[in-house]
């Protein structure tokens, strides 16, 4: 029972990390042209829009899906049907309330959370609103779905989602230089990046209908589930609500401040640039250049963090049985998950930091690739944390995450604004912070893992064979790049197979080292076939 389990917590990670991978290449597709269409500044404007975007969707509804999920999860568990299906009823009215309050805000308060060193992205920023509000929405359809542990509608909607933005984002910020093109130089940025913006909202709409279709196609299978159930406890409304608001004030107050430093950063960097003298556009242009890194970062960044939304439903409903050793086994599945991508992606990024970024983003000046450079290492501690907020969130214990977030972000800001007065790192400072908020999340979290559930994380199975196929897979990587390009004299071409080999190389030294069996190998996406491969070359057993 435990090992089919476990097949179920893997596949279900995979689901979500396959479809996160597609949508984050899709995502990083498009914004190269992007970029090119709307100009370095006006991509600056549209990637600050994004950044408040993503703090107001903290508020709203980000955890949403996590919380959702956690609270039907442990209905379901004991075949409470009908309770859960008040959940998920709360949770839409939930959503509409605090989303449609949000959007207000961002609506009126762009002036305030916007700086004038960016004031171009105001208007984009607005035009976000009502996609923060139907994003609530979608969010507690998909929550609904990851609880009954089906995790591919929300992976569908996912890519569905990213391809409807990159579509309508193009089309809307062609839309708008072109028509803006005779106009003067900040109506046409703030215009180009209020036209980009418009693809979010047209993801979001469409994922929302796709989930309605399939909430449809999925509900009489649902009410016979409900119809059956005589163990429900029939909980009123208002113990509904106040069950939703105990549990999802602490998890999306803990996300907010978990991603809330980014905006805070962006705030600090632009403020002080402002005030030392730093010119609207150069401030526009070095921000457009650390988004170019942020992009690229987040596909790791996304992928480290499917394997605790995944993991969620499946350690509640342990917990909530008190099978403890499940739960640890859970959290060990996932952590190996986690790390057997994002270490590669972070030494991979490392070593080619400069040509995958000049190849993506012909605009970059070279700053992106310095940044990615000294940043990847976020990867690997944001998959580590993002793990350890999962389990914390998932056993009851939602407030220690958030209290971690707090003390992290006040290192942070203090760190940002010592650097930014004191040094002249620059967009630099941006990064450094990353990283020092990122560490002490990993601290306080793994402190109290070890504390409630007396967890060790496992250093040596989860990180160690991935550490040691990485190092070879970089140095490989990088030596041929530069050979390659000094012959060919082509980023593209040469960067290709220094990408190829540099896998080839990692999957060969990382079953060496690690010696998985092929069942382990074939929860991984693309495993079956990894498998099957390492099963001739009699690398597996």
């Amino acid at each position: 029972m435990g090992k089919k389990n476990d097949n179920t917590l893997v596949k279900n990670a995979s689901f979500l990390m396959v479809a996160a991978l597609i949508s984050k290449i899709i995502g990083l597709i498009y914004k190269s042209p992007l970029s090119s269409t709307m100009g370095k500044e006006s991509f600056g404007c549209f990637q600050f829009a994004q950044n408040v975007y993503f703090i107001l969707l903290m508020i709203a509804s980000f955890s949403i899906p996590q919380a959702v999920s956690k609270i039907m999860a442990e209905r379901l568990a004991f075949k409470r049907y009908r309770d859960a299906q008040k959940i998920f009823k709360g949770a839409l009215l939930y959503a509409v309330v605090v989303g449609g309050a949000v959007a207000i805000v961002c609506v009126a308060g762009a002036p305030i959370l916007v700086p004038e060193r960016m004031a171009n992205a105001r208007l984009a920023l607005q035009f976000l609103a009502p996609t923060i509000f139907l994003s609530g929405i979608l969010g507690v359809f998909r929550g609904y779905f990851q609880a009954y542990r089906n995790m591919l509608p929300t992976s569908i909607s996912q890519i569905v989602e990213q391809t409807a933005v990159a579509v309508v984002a193009l089309v809307m910020a062609n839309f708008m230089v072109h028509h803006f093109a005779d106009a003067p130089e900040n109506t046409l940025r703030s215009w180009s990046a209020a036209g980009a913006t418009m693809g979010t909202g047209a993801g979001v709409l469409t994922a929302l209908l796709f989930m309605l279709f399939v909430y449809q196609v999925n509900r009489r299978g649902i009410q016979k589930k409900i119809a059956k159930d005589r163990v429900s406890v029939d909980e009123s409304y208002r113990a509904v609500m106040k069950t939703l608001i105990l549990i999802m004030a602490p998890i999306l107050l803990s996300a907010f401040l978990y991603n809330v430093n980014g905006y805070i950063n962006s705030m600090i960097y632009t403020t002080i640039s402002g005030v030392k003298g730093m010119k609207s556009s150069v401030v526009e242009g070095l921000y457009a250049e650390c988004g170019f890194f942020l992009t690229i970062i987040n596909i790791p960044l996304t992928l480290s963090s499917t394997a605790p939304t995944s993991m969620m439903p499946e350690v509640s409903a342990a917990y909530a049985r008190g099978d403890i050793l499940t739960v640890k086994e859970k959290i060990n599945k996932a952590t190996w998950l986690s790390m057997f991508i994002s270490i590669p992606c972070s030494v991979g990024l490392f070593a080619l930091a400069g040509p995958v970024t000049k190849l993506l983003f012909a605009t970059t000046d070279g700053t992106a690739g310095r940044l990615m450079m000294l940043g990847v290492i976020t990867v690997i501690m944001n998959g580590m944390s993002n793990i350890s907020n999962g389990v914390l969130q998932g056993i009851g214990k939602a407030n220690l995450p958030m209290i971690h977030a707090a003390i992290a972000l006040g290192v942070d800001v203090v760190v940002m604004t010592v650097l930014m007065f004191a040094t002249n790192l620059g967009i630099y400072t941006v990064v450094i912070a990353m990283i020092v908020y990122a560490l002490v999340m990993c601290v306080l979290n793994d402190r109290s893992m070890k504390k409630e559930l007396g967890y060790e994380n496992p250093w040596k199975e989860a990180y160690l064979p991935s550490f040691l196929a990485s190092v070879p897979m970089g140095l490989a990587a990088f030596l041929s790049y530069q050979g390659l390009h000094a012959v060919l004299k082509s980023n593209f071409l040469a960067l290709i197979p220094a990408i190829v080999l540099g896998a080839g190389i990692y999957f060969v030294v990382y079953l060496a080292a690690a010696k998985p069996d092929a069942e382990t190998l074939a929860g991984v996406p693309g495993g079956v076939v990894l498998a099957k491969i390492s099963r001739k070359l009699h690398l597996v057993k």
